[in-house]
């Protein structure tokens, strides 16, 4: 076997590159029945190892360990109201740092920005929040000091890939070796950032509404691109919405403030809503704590938990049909119906 790196998914069909150069591949037939969910098929960004055939498909025969995993929250299937169990969607691996790119316009919302940090905290990544289409927002000022103000700790960039304004200011992330993942909405931006980087156009960049800012999907597919630096981009399609999967570091990271009130209440079991000597009220009352950062917190701890709840009855569920698989297996000759 060679090793490899998965850079282009569509449908059963893996791109990997490799010492031989770009080949394509399929999953071998044993990995179906060694994989225990679908996070654990290669996505684009893992190195994998590969049984390489020169003249047709090669066969993908093992993952891997990833150093970072941006997941979200899949519900597709699922009829509002009516979720019985969540996936998780494994969006990219293998990265150094998770580009979130918004754009300076009419979509523009800091709320959303946070939930993808939440998310690239927990993957493993750096998270670098990039703002874009500075040419058409020539007052950003309000917006920059907006997400500076609610993530102090995450490096926020100005861009704009039509002027090139900023770009220069992304070197030293996109260094020899390093890998990137773009995420965010359509319509942000991110075709024509790759573009700016890539010195060519690889992405057709395609408009958005003028009535809201929204945009329509350039990228289909995630993709892994190689820059002239040596650094590695992987695009990926605009997510309408990030539902969060498994983010509970990722939350506590983002909110170590509200949490860190949570040990002066007086009361260990303290709820935060009428008991005396709440940390959280008083900081609340003061102005210590920001109404619009709790609640942000207290969505995205009920969505977590619900998240949690579904997904572990769906991990259960799996391995009670294991064990019974198992079980009828070693009645194998002997079971009878």
């Amino acid at each position: 076997m060679i090793p490899g790196r998965v850079t282009e998914i569509q449908r059963d069909q893996y791109t990997v590159i490799t010492e031989q150069g770009e080949v394509t591949a399929v999953l071998k037939g044993a990995f179906y029945h060694t994989a225990g969910t679908r996070e654990d098929f290669p996505c684009v960004g893992d190195f994998v190892f590969i049984h390489y055939n020169e003249n047709g498909a090669s066969r993908i025969a093992k993952l891997l360990p990833r150093h970072s995993k941006f997941s979200r929250a899949d519900y597709s299937g699922h009829a509002a109201g009516h979720v019985k169990t969540i996936l998780e969607q494994v969006v990219a691996t293998n990265f150094d740092y998770v580009f979130i790119v918004s754009s300076l316009n009419w979509d523009f919302k800091v709320s959303r920005i946070v939930r993808y940090l939440t998310q690239a905290r927990q993957s493993g990544g750096q998270p670098v929040v990039i703002l874009t289409k500075a040419d058409l927002a020539p007052d950003f000022g309000a917006q920059l000091a907006e997400v500076q103000r609610t993530a102090p700790d995450v490096p926020v960039h100005v861009v704009s890939s039509h002027t090139g304004s900023g770009l220069e200011g992304l070197s030293e992330y996109l260094q020899l070796g390093k890998t990137v993942v773009f995420l965010g909405m359509s319509g942000v931006g991110k075709s024509s950032l790759l573009n700016a980087l890539m010195n060519q156009e690889v992405m057709t960049v395609k408009g958005i509404r003028e009535v809201d800012s929204r945009g329509r999907h350039t990228t289909t597919h995630r993709q892994l691109f190689m820059l002239p630096s040596g650094a590695m981009v992987i695009d990926t399609p605009g997510m309408r919405e990030l539902g969060l999967f498994g983010a509970d570091d990722g939350i506590s990271a983002g909110f170590n403030d509200v949490e860190e009130l949570f040990t002066q209440c007086r009361f260990n079991d303290c709820s935060h809503q009428t008991e005396p000597g709440c940390a959280v009220r008083a900081a609340l009352a003061n102005g210590l704590l920001a109404r619009e950062h709790w609640k942000r917190y207290l969505v995205q701890k009920r969505e977590n938990k619900f998240v949690d709840d579904k997904s572990g009855y769906l991990m259960d569920k799996r391995a009670w049909q294991k064990s019974i698989a198992l079980t009828h297996k070693g009645k194998k000759g002997g079971y009878k119906k």
